[in-house]
């Protein structure tokens, strides 16, 4: 596919991997929201509880906002984001009240269910359960998938601590000055035919049809 370098693309490839996670995780009962990509000061993404975020000639819609100044973390890291958000869309369709304290405070029918879709849940003091990255089976859904990073961010130079996934240090700088976060994925590829495969450590592997041993991209 081409690389992700360009909004229109961005935007497209979020509501694809929408439609897949709904797809292999809540059996696609979800409606597709109206995903956007804007600045969440302190937040990697949210849910709107708003029937009516979006509204169109058609319909209405709630909107998923991914923060315009995390894309450029590993694609797992992205993922993970999005189910987080599509968890809180789950449960607010199926009545469960999976936050407090102003729906910042995450309690356990989150960690509940988010732990049932492929996410690992950890503790904050001060935010819950809110704290989720991605276990192995979200990782095996990436490959999959052959799901790639996103080669597009928003710079934004501001350092937090979120609630969510984790510590957020403002916008990665994709051109090479400031250091990315290493992903857990490895993309290898037979230096003859280019056939890739992806896999979730350090391995050795060949290509049977040209007998070579495959490189890490």
């Amino acid at each position: 596919m081409k690389q992700l370098t360009s909004y229109n693309r961005v935007a497209g490839y979020l509501n694809k991997i929408f439609d897949l996670l709904n797809e292999r995780f809540f059996e696609s009962a979800l409606a597709r929201p109206t995903i956007t990509i804007q600045s969440t000061p302190k937040a990697y993404g949210h849910f709107s509880l708003q029937a009516d975020a979006w509204v169109s000639t058609i319909g209405a819609t709630h909107e998923i906002n991914i923060g315009a100044g995390t894309l450029a973390r590993p694609i797992e890291q992205i993922v993970a984001t999005l189910l987080h958000e599509m968890m809180h869309y789950y449960n607010f369709v199926h009545g469960v009240q999976d936050c407090s304290r102003g729906n910042t405070y995450h309690n356990k029918a989150f960690k509940k269910e988010a732990e049932a879709r492929g996410l690992i849940v950890e503790r904050s003091e001060k935010y819950g359960w809110s704290r989720t990255s991605p276990s192995d089976l979200l990782l095996e859904f990436v490959l999959d998938n052959d799901l790639t990073d996103i080669l597009l961010n928003r710079n934004e130079f501001t350092s937090f601590q979120i609630a969510g996934t984790g510590t957020h240090s403002g916008g990665y700088d994709i051109t090479g000055t400031t250091e990315k976060k290493k992903s857990s994925t490895r993309k290898y590829v037979c230096p003859c035919c280019g056939m890739s495969v992806r896999a979730t450590r350090e391995v050795r592997i060949a290509c049977m049809d040209c007998g070579e041993q495959m490189l890490e991209a």
